[in-house]
């Protein structure tokens, strides 16, 4: 049975009834009620968290005569499980018990003091430590979105405007939401299809007004104009949302989330889902982080830098300073020769931004602070090596960074130097720290002394040799003799326990100094609990440059790693031009070029105004779509500040990267492969710019050859002469070779490949011109299809190239023949003996050869 109204509270035990008030309070999550060393589930709950944790469902008493389900979790267990929840996108209330159990008339009082959600966790065991874990929420008016992304674990706050269901995909691509909040009237439900922890929230909870309100009082400002976000009405809608969706599930103050960041997709390269999804920057398309981009450039050494590298690596930039001062930060560190120096502070710096949200949750356990400590004393060494480095991003960084040496000193006061990891026990607080707590702790542990010297004063007053005395948490103090001396026990001992070869005893004396040692210890715990809260309340006034701190050493980490990766891989600085173009020379492929056994073959990439469109030919596996995505994966890095796998490259303005490479079915959305096809070609022909890196790969190869042939060639045309983008147009159609003849903006290109026989080898390297021919036999063969398939393959073959030529081509433009007709007429001439044709036969083969043109 699920708890619900129809459940007679008055015929339920206190306990019971205390736990459905509170239940009732949070229908929606699962309820991780606190019973002594257990969290409890009951009724529905239980029943649920037994199947998703794979644990035992038992009962506990009665309601309406059935027996009640119960599950339990270990308390010191507790975040296994919950990290198991977050993970099937469930959410949990956690119900302490907040009451004194010694003082306490019928149940303990308990309360719910946090709500764990996928997208709310700072615990260090609940996440991906090198991935960003965001709280989004968005907001739909007609065909517009309003999208917000918290990071809670580190006070990020980000929101930003979309236009289109399109570029919404996108974002949500981009940031992969752990959870998301969406208004209850919202149409795009498609969209949101793949995603876990989807919450609909009530349209009250994006009322603009209430937003602002909600917003400025968590910033402590009056307006959101210093932000520059006062005019983002559809984005402050959802911010508002969630605002309101961290603060009931945390309940408690979130100093550490400061400010509200826009981000105007003009600020950036902008890539559309398909594009992310192709280049695979940190994901694969199998849907692992193993040969992506972001697997080769990733070596930080800090977790926070992990994250902000694979920020960057889905929001190149636009702006050519900012790009240019972080590759001149890169070239600086390089030329310094300091690089692995960097790598041991960065190392003890740690995840200091998470530690950081934890401090201002006041949910920092000691080993945190102990860490934080360690990072703080970190900054002076790290501070020496930056005052080495002259680029202005370096120098910033430096001041961003700081010196804390009022906040170590504190710490190394307060804390001793190795914490148990939790506060509840004590022995977190230093010695010297507090007078009075180093006086309840001698008193405390001065019985250790005093029981020896009672230990042996009792010997040799009552004669007893085996006499000892001892200590258990549940009896306390005692003196123990042995049954067979029990009768020398003196009269004034009293009883406290028999066990089967052992009495125990209790004197006024011990019975005194027991009362004296526990109580001093629980005053001492209590003081310590109390001094580790006033800790909090020290650090939190710093908690905003101790932020601005973490970020300015996340950055350092990247561009660390950056100039190591550059030194390691061989990778050189690009040329940014203001002037519309992309001249690489000699690139490779980041990831190929580290996975695969054999040398990488690089290829030069030329594109310019009077060289928009390349049309890449050349045989299946012969390195099409390799090329392309390089050029692209090289374009992005430099938009980054990254250094490039090539000889060198200048690169000008991009707007957009597109890449239409490779598809796959749809099944869920009823879209076929041709269909997604079509949709992402269309998505490019609808928004690539003059300023736009488009790669197309074998376009309408999911239909008919006539139907796919056009589609191709009539897309190729609109890129090449109405949008004017700087394209890479991969084709199997030879027709489309022809194009340079009508556009002088188009040229040819092609992977290499040398005919052994019956054999083919792939020569990788990019050739100006068509291809001569595509292979597919020798592929096909070099596949493995049965030989007897690949004869009667060759034997078609044959008749369809000796077949009449106006039943196997479709000319591009009335007065262009197709490349078809020309071998043939080719052919014709090759079979020629000019020196044995009579007149007539001669005349006849004239008109032969006209009719095949």
């Amino acid at each position: 049975m699920s708890p619900s109204a129809n459940v007679d509270l008055e015929k339920q035990t206190p306990m019971m009834r205390q736990y459905l008030k509170i239940k009732a309070e949070h229908p929606n999550q699962l309820l991780l009620y606190r019973m002594g060393d257990f969290y409890e589930l009951f009724f529905d709950d239980a029943k649920k968290a037994a199947k998703l944790l794979d644990i035992s469902l038992t009962a506990r008493g009665k309601s309406g005569g059935n027996a009640i389900p119960m599950a339990g979790v270990p308390y010191h267990a507790i975040e296994g499980y919950l990290a198991k929840l977050v993970q099937l996108g469930e959410s949990a209330a956690i119900c302490e018990q907040i009451g004194d159990p010694a003082t306490s008339k019928g149940p303990v009082e308990r309360k719910v003091v946090r709500i764990i959600t996928p997208g709310t966790l700072t615990d260090e065991a609940l996440l991906p430590e090198r991935q960003d874990s965001l709280l989004a929420a968005v907001y739909q008016e007609q065909q517009h979105f309003g999208y917000a992304t918290l990071d809670l674990s580190s006070g990020r706050f980000v929101v930003n405007e979309l236009e289109s269901e399109e570029a919404l995909e996108a974002e949500l691509q981009r940031t992969n939401p752990a959870e998301l909040l969406y208004n209850e009237d919202f149409q795009a439900s498609h969209v949101l299809q793949r995603y876990q922890g989807k919450r609909r929230r009530p349209l009250w909870e994006f009322e603009l007004s209430s937003a602002r309100k909600q917003l400025n009082q968590q910033f402590g400002t009056k307006d959101l104009q210093g932000f520059g976000v006062e005019e983002l009405t559809l984005a402050l809608s959802a911010a508002g949302c969630l605002i309101n969706y961290i603060k009931d599930t945390q309940r408690t103050a979130l100093p550490h989330i400061r400010a509200i960041i826009a981000e105007p997709q003009s600020d950036f390269v902008i890539l559309d889902a398909a594009t992310r999804r192709n280049l695979e920057l940190t994901v694969n398309l199998s849907g692992s982080e193993s040969n992506t981009l972001a697997s080769v450039l990733d070596k930080t050494t800090t977790a926070m830098g992990s994250r902000l590298l694979k920020r960057w690596l889905h929001q190149p930039l636009t702006d050519r300073s900012r790009i240019n001062h972080r590759l001149d930060a890169v070239d600086d560190l390089i030329q310094n020769q300091q690089i692995p120096l960097f790598h041991a502070p960065l190392r003890n710096i740690g995840d200091m931004e998470r530690i950081l949200a934890r401090v201002a949750l006041r949910s920092a356990r000691p080993r945190d602070i102990a860490r934080l400590r360690l990072a703080l004393e970190m900054l002076p060494e790290i501070q020496s090596l930056l005052s080495l480095q002259n680029s202005i991003l370096i120098k910033r960084l430096s001041d961003a960074i700081g010196e804390f040496p009022e906040l170590v000193s504190l710490l190394q006061n307060a804390v001793i130097e190795n914490p148990p990891v939790l506060i509840r026990d004590g022995g977190v607080i230093a010695p010297g720290y507090s007078a009075e707590l180093d006086q309840w702790r001698d008193l405390a542990e001065g019985a250790t002394g005093y029981l020896s010297e009672l230990e042996n004063r009792e010997r040799e007053s009552t004669g007893i040799s085996t006499l000892k005395v001892g200590y258990n948490r549940v009896h306390g103090y005692f003196i123990e003799v042995s049954r067979a001396q029990s009768d020398l026990v003196p009269a004034h001992y009293q009883r406290r326990q028999t066990l089967k070869n052992m009495e125990r005893y209790i004197i006024p004396e011990l019975k005194e100094h027991e009362d004296k040692v526990l109580s001093s210890q629980g005053k001492a715990l209590a003081l310590e609990k109390q001094l580790w809260e006033q800790l909090f309340d020290k650090l939190l006034p710093h908690i905003g440059t101790l932020q601005a701190c973490a970020y300015a050493l996340a950055e350092l980490d990247v561009l660390v790693n950056f100039a190591e990766r550059a030194e390691s891989l061989n990778y050189q600085r690009p040329h940014l031009s203001d002037n519309i173009g992309i001249d690489i020379q000699q690139g490779r492929h980041p990831v190929v070029e580290k996975v695969t056994s054999e040398p990488f073959i690089a290829n030069p990439t030329q594109l310019s105004p009077q060289r928009r469109m390349l049309v890449v030919t050349g045989p299946n596996m012969g390195g099409k779509s390799t090329y392309m995505r390089q050029t692209a994966l090289i374009v992005l890095m430099a938009h980054i500040g990254c250094f490039i796998p090539a000889e060198h490259a200048t690169i000008g303005p991009i707007d957009r990267i597109f890449t239409r490479i490779g598809a796959s079915d749809d099944l869920a959305s009823g879209r076929s492969t041709f269909m997604v096809e079509m949709t992402e070609t269309a998505n490019i022909l609808h928004n690539a710019s003059n300023n736009s890196l488009v790669l197309m790969d074998e376009i309408g190869r999911g239909t008919s050859t006539y139907d796919g042939l056009s589609l191709a060639w009539a897309a190729a045309d609109y890129l090449a002469n109405k949008l004017n983008s700087l394209t890479l147009f991969a084709t199997h159609y030879f027709e489309l070779t022809q194009m340079p003849e009508s556009n002088p903006n188009v040229a040819n290109v092609h992977l290499d490949a040398i005919e052994h026989g019956d054999s083919i080898a792939f020569m990788h390297s990019v050739e100006e011109g068509p291809a001569s021919r595509s292979y597919g036999l020798q592929v096909a063969a070099l596949a493995g299809v049965p030989a007897k398939v690949i004869n009667n393959a060759k034997a078609k073959l044959h008749q369809l190239e000796s077949s009449s030529s106006s039943n196997q081509s479709l000319p591009m433009e009335p007065s262009q023949p197709s490349l078809l007709q020309e071998s043939q007429v080719e052919q014709a001439l090759a079979q020629l003996d000019p020196d044995n044709l009579t007149p007539k036969q001669a005349h006849q083969l004239l008109y032969q050869l006209k009719s095949l043109l």
